[in-house]
Protein backbone atom coordinates (compact mmCIF):
# COMPACT_ATOMS: atom_id res chain seq x y z
CA UNK A 1 0.00 0.00 0.00
CA UNK A 2 1.42 3.37 -0.99
CA UNK A 3 1.81 5.95 1.75
CA UNK A 4 -1.42 7.89 1.96
CA UNK A 5 -2.39 9.15 5.41
CA UNK A 6 -6.11 8.83 4.70
CA UNK A 7 -5.74 5.22 3.49
CA UNK A 8 -3.42 4.41 6.39
CA UNK A 9 -5.95 5.76 8.88
CA UNK A 10 -8.72 3.72 7.22
CA UNK A 11 -6.52 0.60 7.43
CA UNK A 12 -5.87 1.33 11.12
CA UNK A 13 -9.59 1.76 11.80
CA UNK A 14 -10.43 -1.50 10.03
CA UNK A 15 -7.74 -3.31 11.98
CA UNK A 16 -8.90 -1.82 15.28
CA UNK A 17 -12.50 -2.82 14.53
CA UNK A 18 -11.57 -6.41 13.74
CA UNK A 19 -9.32 -6.78 16.77
CA UNK A 20 -11.93 -5.13 18.96
CA UNK A 21 -14.58 -7.54 17.75
CA UNK A 22 -12.26 -10.48 18.35
CA UNK A 23 -11.48 -9.36 21.89
CA UNK A 24 -14.88 -7.96 22.82
CA UNK A 25 -13.73 -4.34 23.06
CA UNK A 26 -15.20 -1.13 21.68
CA UNK A 27 -13.19 0.74 19.07
CA UNK A 28 -12.90 3.81 21.31
CA UNK A 29 -11.32 1.67 24.05
CA UNK A 30 -8.54 0.64 21.67
CA UNK A 31 -8.08 3.88 19.76
CA UNK A 32 -8.28 6.26 22.70
CA UNK A 33 -5.54 8.80 23.32
CA UNK A 34 -4.43 7.20 26.59
CA UNK A 35 -3.06 3.73 27.33
CA UNK A 36 -6.31 2.56 28.88
CA UNK A 37 -6.73 -0.84 30.48
CA UNK A 38 -4.24 -3.65 29.98
CA UNK A 39 -6.76 -5.38 27.70
CA UNK A 40 -7.19 -2.30 25.50
CA UNK A 41 -3.42 -1.71 25.36
CA UNK A 42 -2.92 -5.34 24.29
CA UNK A 43 -5.63 -4.98 21.63
CA UNK A 44 -3.93 -1.83 20.31
CA UNK A 45 -0.59 -3.67 20.17
CA UNK A 46 -2.21 -6.47 18.16
CA UNK A 47 -3.86 -3.95 15.84
CA UNK A 48 -0.61 -2.04 15.26
CA UNK A 49 1.24 -5.29 14.56
CA UNK A 50 -1.44 -6.42 12.10
CA UNK A 51 -1.48 -3.06 10.32
CA UNK A 52 2.27 -3.38 9.90
CA UNK A 53 2.28 -6.95 8.54
CA UNK A 54 -1.07 -7.25 6.76
CA UNK A 55 -1.06 -3.85 5.06
CA UNK A 56 2.73 -3.73 4.67
CA UNK A 57 2.88 -0.35 6.37
CA UNK A 58 6.16 0.91 7.79
CA UNK A 59 6.40 1.41 11.53
CA UNK A 60 6.36 5.16 10.95
CA UNK A 61 3.16 4.98 8.90
CA UNK A 62 1.52 2.79 11.56
CA UNK A 63 2.59 5.29 14.23
CA UNK A 64 1.00 8.17 12.34
CA UNK A 65 -2.20 6.21 11.61
CA UNK A 66 -2.58 5.17 15.26
CA UNK A 67 -1.41 8.54 16.59
CA UNK A 68 1.38 6.92 18.58
CA UNK A 69 5.15 7.22 18.69
CA UNK A 70 7.17 5.05 16.30
CA UNK A 71 9.01 3.46 19.22
CA UNK A 72 5.66 2.44 20.72
CA UNK A 73 4.75 0.68 17.47
CA UNK A 74 8.13 -1.04 17.33
CA UNK A 75 7.70 -2.23 20.92
CA UNK A 76 4.21 -3.54 20.15
CA UNK A 77 5.42 -5.43 17.08
CA UNK A 78 8.21 -7.08 19.06
CA UNK A 79 5.82 -8.10 21.84
CA UNK A 80 3.30 -9.63 19.45
CA UNK A 81 5.97 -11.36 17.38
CA UNK A 82 7.40 -12.92 20.55
CA UNK A 83 3.95 -14.22 21.55
CA UNK A 84 3.55 -15.97 18.20
CA UNK A 85 5.60 -18.86 19.60
CA UNK A 86 2.38 -20.02 21.28
CA UNK A 87 0.46 -22.07 18.71
CA UNK A 88 -3.04 -20.93 19.68
CA UNK A 89 -2.01 -17.27 19.68
CA UNK A 90 -0.19 -17.67 16.36
CA UNK A 91 -3.26 -19.31 14.81
CA UNK A 92 -5.44 -16.44 16.01
CA UNK A 93 -3.07 -13.77 14.69
CA UNK A 94 -2.72 -15.66 11.40
CA UNK A 95 -6.49 -15.74 10.95
CA UNK A 96 -6.78 -12.00 11.54
CA UNK A 97 -3.81 -11.31 9.28
CA UNK A 98 -5.37 -13.41 6.49
CA UNK A 99 -8.66 -11.56 6.83
CA UNK A 100 -6.94 -8.19 6.60
CA UNK A 101 -4.73 -9.29 3.69
CA UNK A 102 -7.88 -10.34 1.82
CA UNK A 103 -9.40 -6.91 2.44
CA UNK A 104 -6.16 -5.32 1.23
CA UNK A 105 -6.12 -7.51 -1.89
CA UNK A 106 -9.76 -6.76 -2.68
CA UNK A 107 -9.06 -3.04 -2.40
CA UNK A 108 -6.03 -3.36 -4.67
CA UNK A 109 -8.09 -5.26 -7.28
CA UNK A 110 -10.86 -2.67 -7.08
CA UNK A 111 -8.40 0.20 -7.55
CA UNK A 112 -6.84 -1.42 -10.65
Amino acid sequence: MKANPQDDRAAAQLTIAIVGYGLGLEVNEIAGPTRGSAKSAFARQVAMYLAHVAFEMSLNRVAIAFERDRSTVGHACHLIEDRRDAIAFDDWIESLESLLREAFGARQREAA
